[in-house]
């Protein structure tokens, strides 16, 4: 039985129904080490999901869960059950949940530095057969049009770039579902704005469903329909970005009310629990 604050909200609003769902999520490393403690989360098909805490909280165990990157690091789901399009993909290989539609976009961009800009474009599209990959890869040079006058390799790109160029390399698979772990990770404050209107309007454009994981709640809260902040493994707050944003302790701990004093979830009384999965 699992348990999670949350804002409190009009029950006749029908939220979209989810194209990922976390059910009681529980991970473990090297069989001994809980990480995930029950988690539980849903994201809607079209939306933009942010996922927020402070470093440690199971933020990056999470995306690695569901893209089933956990396995290279001695990690496994011990319990619950992750869902995408109405099947379970816990347990089942990366390249075969790639193939369903889900791309993670790794923390530290993880672009291959000795290969241009354009054939790490194309490595992204090593799932697909079919032929249309030369006109995506126009219309992802039209989202980062820097791209296309960077000929040499792609390791002497800003890291603005590179961060492009990682973004562009998910879109290249086609995918419904793009996990993004720490987007705005070295950027300036100007760059993280624009990487992050990119985002928005990949997302309004295309369609994409994105799962963000950032630690910038600012910048998340900005392009997010909804947000989920997590502590030591679990969901202990979520509620719509309008609800976050207006949330008095939100604003202390995550939004810089609190400067350098950041509080913990866990010792508030004023929010009311409600069971999330039974």
């Amino acid at each position: 039985m699992s348990q999670v604050m949350t804002l409190e909200r009009p029950t006749s609003d029908a939220a979209p129904a989810p194209l990922l769902s976390l059910r009681n999520v529980e991970v473990v490393y090297d069989d001994v080490i809980l990480v995930l403690r029950g988690l539980s989360l849903d994201v809607p098909a079209g939306s933009i999901t942010a996922l927020l805490g402070a470093n440690g909280a199971g933020k990056s165990t999470t995306l690695k869960a569901i893209s089933g990157l956990l396995r290279s690091e001695d990690g496994e789901v011990t319990r619950g059950e992750i869902v995408f399009d109405g099947a379970r993909i816990d347990g089942i290989e990366p390249d075969r949940i790639v193939r369903r539609g889900i791309f993670q976009v790794m923390e530290g961009r993880r672009i291959v530095s000795d290969m241009t800009p354009m054939e790490n474009l194309r490595l992204g599209a090593f799932s697909r057969r079919d032929r249309e990959v030369g006109q995506d890869l126009e219309r992802v040079l039209t989202y980062f049009p820097r791209l296309k006058e960077r000929t040499g390799a792609a390791g002497y790109l800003s890291g603005g770039e590179q961060q492009m160029l990682a973004i562009g390399r998910a879109l290249m698979a086609r995918p419904r579902l793009i996990l993004m772990d720490e987007p705005s990770m070295g950027l300036s404050p100007l760059l993280v704005k624009e990487v992050f209107s990119i985002i928005r309007q990949i997302n309004r454009d295309l369609g994409v469903t994105i799962l963000l994981v950032e630690q910038n709640a600012r910048a998340a809260l900005s392009v997010a329909d909804r947000g989920y902040i997590m502590e030591q493994g679990k969901v202990v707050l979520d509620g719509t970005v309008e609800e976050l944003r207006t949330n008095e302790d939100v604003k202390e701990f995550y939004l810089g009310g609190a400067g350098d004093q950041r509080k913990s979830f866990r010792n508030l009384k004023s929010f009311k629990r409600r069971k999330r999965w039974i």
